[in-house]
């Protein structure tokens, strides 16, 4: 009887949380002009409870990845997802904060996952506002559903795939090649 009290109150939360989303915009290069222009007029950006940006990680929630991350910021964005609200997300904004980009050199993080968890990436060079807001709408896709990186860490799952072990949340997954 408890159990389903509780499952009806996480249930609850993550409809409540999808839809109050504070983003941080940790923006380093063009990509920012595109992230801007999501929260304008024209693609409103508060339809779906991301409207004010929060310049304190410690009022954020939601971190946008927007552009490419050198070694040299690689310790600050560390620290920016740490000092964040539980529970936390990550979007990586663009193909720089995804992939590293077209640049192939050694100051260059080849994507923000090799520093911290990312919960959507969206593609592109710049990445198209309608991409964005699709990327928003995953997002609360995935917090509705349980499948962020924090949820599934608080769940212990992380450490049961880490330990060889395997998880039964109803997605697809392809078979790892040696």
């Amino acid at each position: 009887m408890a159990e389903n009290y509780t499952t009806r109150l996480d249930d609850a939360l993550s409809w409540a949380r999808k839809y109050s989303l504070f983003s941080y915009p940790f923006v380093t290069a063009c990509c920012g002009m595109e992230y801007m222009s999501t929260a304008a007029s024209k693609y409103d950006i508060a339809r779906f409870g991301a409207e004010f940006p929060r310049f304190s990680p410690r009022q954020a929630d939601l971190l946008f990845v927007v552009g490419t991350i050198t070694e040299k910021q690689a310790p600050v964005l560390s620290r920016i997802w740490a000092q964040m609200a539980e529970p936390k997300y990550v979007v990586a904004f663009g193909v720089c904060a995804s992939t590293g980009g077209f640049y192939q050199n050694y100051n260059t993080v080849p994507g923000c996952d090799q520093i911290i968890p990312v919960d959507v990436y969206i593609p592109g060079c710049p990445p198209r506002p309608e991409q964005v807001l699709d990327g928003l709408i995953l997002l609360q896709k995935k917090i509705q559903e349980g499948s962020t990186y924090v949820q599934r860490r608080d769940r212990g799952e992380l450490e049961q795939l880490k330990a060889g072990g395997s998880v039964d949340d109803g997605r697809k997954r392809l078979p790892v090649v040696a």
